[in-house]
């Protein structure tokens, strides 16, 4: 079985082969998917994986809602959980960034009508031939980017939302070769 050239172990191979790029529709994921995207910077997706269950249990499940109202105990508290990254800025950016996806879901309905309108409600669909064809950015990332930190959210700069564009199936960067390539293109909405 083929997979893109990234897939190669056991945190990743599973991830890659049930959830990256398939396109997403549900707030709490695009919930999880904001924080944990924001804690990556500076480290390797799998360092993500590895700790995700973490996060969802020191995270409320990713409840935006909960997670808004976190304290500066509970943010002290989470800097003591060694089972999530113990960076104070990626933490105080969760409590920020679950307090301004609430006001986009006010203002819009949900988070998921806001965001897939970058991309005029459908997935971009690349065809990647290798590895190193795949962008670190694009122009609608950098709109995405823009207008987030225009709203309030931070540890989205334009390469962590294209990251982001990807993991949520905004965008389909499985390689042509890969096997995810045409089971993600069926999965459009």
């Amino acid at each position: 079985m083929k997979r893109c050239t990234w897939a190669s172990n056991e945190l990743n191979i599973p991830y890659h082969d049930t959830e990256w790029g398939v396109p997403v529709h549900d707030d709490r994921t695009f919930f999880e998917f904001l924080i944990l995207e924001g804690a990556q910077a500076g480290l390797s997706w799998d360092t993500v994986l590895k700790k995700r269950d973490a996060y969802r249990a020191a995270f409320d499940n990713f409840d935006p809602a909960k997670v808004a109202k976190y304290s500066d105990a509970k943010c002290a508290k989470l800097m003591l959980n060694e089972g999530i990254i113990r960076n104070r800025l990626k933490i105080a950016s969760a409590v920020r960034n679950a307090k301004a996806f609430l006001a986009v879901q006010k203002e819009f309905g949900s988070f998921d009508k806001y965001i897939w309108g970058f991309v005029g409600g459908k997935p971009i669909v690349n065809k990647l031939k290798g590895h190193g064809d795949v962008p670190a950015k694009t122009d609608i990332s950098d709109a995405m980017s823009k207008d987030l930190k225009k709203r309030g959210f931070n540890f989205v700069g334009s390469t962590i939302m294209y990251a982001f564009m990807q993991a949520t199936g905004m965008v389909n960067d499985h390689l042509t070769s890969c096997f995810r390539y045409k089971e993600c293109q069926n999965r459009l909405r």
